[in-house]
Order: C-alpha cells, then structure tokens, then sequence
C-alpha cells in the first residue's frame, strides 16, 4: 500500500474551521513521514549531538604518528631475544593471565600493564585519522577496537616466524582492551577539541521560519434592516442613479370605451 494524504476538518480555538492534512505511514516504514518542512536528520549523529570535522592538518600529523608508532611496536615485538628455551605457544584464552596472577601481585601487574600500554596509544591516533572521529561514540569504539585487534593479531602472528618468540593468545586480548579503555578515557576530549563540522557547500542556507500570522477573527455579517417602501417621487424629481422610473398612470376611459362597456 502506498502512503496516501487525507483531509480533515475541524475548529480552531476561535471557533474558525481548520484544514487539517493527516499522512499516513509509507509501507514498512518505522517512522511516521516528515512534515514538508521539517525533514528528518539524514545522519543519525545529527540527532544526538552536533558533528564534528578533524582538521586536516590534525588528521595529517595523526597519520604520521600512527605510522612511527607502528613501526617502533613491530620492531619491539619481532626483534630477536637471546634466550635458552621458550614456552610453547599458548592458544588458550586466559591461560597465561590465570598464570601471571599465580605468581604474586608484582608479577600479574607487570605483565598486565604491559600488555595493556602495549597498543594503547591506537585508541587515540586511529579516531583521529578520521574524518569525524570514526563516527558516534560507540560506533568508533567498535572500529578502534577492530583494528586494534587485528594489529595485535599481526604482530603475533608475526612471532611465529622470529626466532626466540611465541605468539600469545591473552596478548592480543590485552592488547584490545587497552585500545578500547584509552578510547573511552579521551573520546570526550578529543570531541571537544574538534570542531563543528561546516554545513555543505551545495546546501542552501537555513533561512529562519517566520512566525505563523494570526487567524482573521471572522466577525458575524450584519443582519439587513427592514427598510420602509420607497415611495414614488413627485413629478419633476431626479432620480437617483441605478433606480428604475415609475410607471406611467393609465388614461382616464373615453365615452365609447364607456358605452361598449355598458352595452357588454
């Protein structure tokens, strides 16, 4: 079924009737169709919150940084260690953190906190090399943390091949949840140091809506006054304009029209 408009009609607060357009929900829609004039956001953002535009320069330096910072954590995660014997390679989640943890406070901390801080600088560079931030809070938590975990996942995957290192399930556990804590920690402040995003060039400016005019009180029409006959005029009056002359008085009866009636 299309969505079709229908008409109503009512009485105002002054009693004047009123037009009423009602549109019915298109089909499968959620949401009821926007009045003309008021179009519905286009970008859920705009709803929520105002938008916010990464300047350029900022996005550029970001980008920089990422990279350095990239390039330092490969190196320090695939350089080659002189060591007698390594531990297996663990592919059970949780197994090395229960471990640490059994082996005092000191020893969980530190190895902890490592793999915390290991990547923890993404959860600030990777929204900043966005356009927006990567979105909505939440929405760019979800992307932050993906690409943490899978450069996590790289650099593990990575050990495999170099000597003296083993890839490590809870690493890249630990490594994603220091990403996602330290995008929590500075998404606000990154969003406030951002500025507003600029409306579109194409966009026509928003001219302001001038207030709606009062409805005309209708008043009730006068009612017509019962007004005397006019009477006809003396002879010799004008008449005034637009009013029709009075008829001729007929002629007296002559003799014969007297006699033929008698005779009748």
């Amino acid at each position: 079924m299309g969505s079709s408009s229908q008409c109503r009609r009512g009485t105002g607060p002054t009693g004047n009737r009123v037009l009423i357009s009602v549109r019915p929900h298109p089909a499968g829609s959620a949401e009821p169709t926007p009045p003309a004039g008021h179009p519905l956001p286009a970008n859920p953002t705009e709803r929520g919150g105002r938008l916010v535009r990464v300047p350029a320069r900022t996005r550029l330096v970001a980008s920089a940084l990422l990279c350095c910072y990239l390039l330092l954590a490969a190196w320090l995660a695939l350089r080659p260690l002189t060591m007698l014997w390594v531990s297996p390679a663990n592919l059970e989640p949780l197994s090395t953190i229960r471990a640490d943890l059994a082996r005092g406070p000191e020893e969980a901390g530190r190895t902890l906190a490592a793999g915390l801080v290991r990547l923890a600088p993404l959860g600030v560079l990777l929204p900043l090399v966005g356009a927006r931030l990567g979105g909505g809070r939440m929405l760019s938590l979800a992307r932050t943390g993906f690409v943490g975990a899978m450069v996590s996942m790289g650099l593990e995957c990575g050990q495999t091949l170099a000597p003296s290192r083993v890839a490590d399930i809870d690493s890249v556990l630990l490594n994603t949840l220091g990403v996602a804590l330290t995008h929590q920690l500075c998404y606000g402040t990154l969003r406030r140091l951002a500025r507003p995003a600029a409306p579109p060039a194409d966009a026509p400016p928003e001219s302001p809506t001038p207030p709606a005019a009062p409805a005309p009180e209708r008043r009730p029409s006068p009612r017509p006054s019962r007004r005397a006959p006019t009477r006809c005029p003396a002879a010799g009056t004008p008449l005034p304009p637009g009013a029709l002359p009075p008829p001729a008085p007929l002629p007296p009866p002559t003799t014969e029209a007297r006699a033929t009636v008698h005779h009748l």
